[in-house]
């Protein structure tokens, strides 16, 4: 697999949904660690990214307990309303920035609109401040350069459950945050979505992408592998299935990845 995208020695976690608390070590752990690395002897501060519909504060609440049992650390919430815009420089600039960011599950469409205006700074800003990035779901969905960000039907056949398709009809591919160089969806196993993410594929809508089952996570470290790709670590309860378009162009290719495998994407 090759690609661009990533940001050399700084990993990216993506979590592809789930709450079962069995996994919590497994899969937030390592994004715990990585904040608190970069804290540096005091509890990392994890800025909780939310896209507030209203119930914005009974939402953090959901990940605070979790962040907090995978790791001593500091939950704060971010709460971004609905048709609002994500202010990367408020949140991971100055003596007040967060040492971990976490992007939270919802509405994708939405959490891509909130990001979009300023990606590209909230990509730079998380490299150069040495912030590790986990993307929950929507969050995960959305570290891609391209990101597939639902829909059900591929030119007008549907490739998934039309409840996976996050309120649009046809597959959607918008641009994400460019962390990873692949694309991402989520809630594989669970929700039926890995048919999606092949279409967009196949399309030659993106060059590649990775599946996450649900209390999975995916970790990306940019620029370690030999070739300056990414190597991808899989922790977690499900799998990792990554998908390219076969050497003859006919058709994708489907490998699956479980907890303790490592796969390379090639830069």
């Amino acid at each position: 697999m090759s690609g661009r995208g990533g940001r050399v020695g700084l990993s990216t976690f993506l979590i592809g949904g789930g709450w079962d608390g069995t996994a919590v070590a497994a899969v937030y752990g390592p994004f715990v660690r990585a904040a608190a690395a970069r804290a540096a002897g005091r509890a990392p501060r994890i800025g909780c990214v939310v896209l507030d519909e209203g119930d914005g504060p009974a939402q953090f609440a959901r990940y605070e307990p979790v962040l907090r049992a995978a790791g001593d650390c500091a939950p704060v919430p971010v709460l971004v309303p609905l048709g609002g815009r994500f202010a990367p420089a408020a949140v991971l600039d100055g003596v007040n920035g967060v040492d971990g960011l976490l992007v939270c599950g919802g509405l994708t469409p939405a959490y891509q609109e909130a990001f979009a205006a300023d990606a590209a700074s909230t990509a730079s800003l998380l490299a150069e401040r040495g912030v590790p990035y986990a993307g929950f779901s929507a969050g995960a969905a959305l570290a891609a350069r391209d990101a597939v960000v639902g829909g059900w039907r591929a030119d007008g056949v549907a490739v998934c459950p039309e409840d996976a398709g996050e309120d649009l009809d046809e597959v959607a591919v918008r641009p994400g945050l460019g962390l990873v160089p692949f694309a991402v969806d989520v809630h594989a196993a669970q929700w039926g979505t890995l048919p999606r993410l092949a279409a967009a594929v196949a399309a030659g809508r993106v060059e590649r992408g990775v599946a996450l089952d649900e209390d999975t996570v995916a970790e990306v470290a940019a620029g370690t592998g030999e070739d300056g790709g990414a190597v991808v670590r899989v922790a977690g309860l499900g799998r990792a299935h990554t998908v390219h378009r076969a050497a003859d162009g006919a058709g994708v290719l489907v490998r699956s990845y479980g907890a303790g495998a490592s796969f390379t994407v090639s830069g």
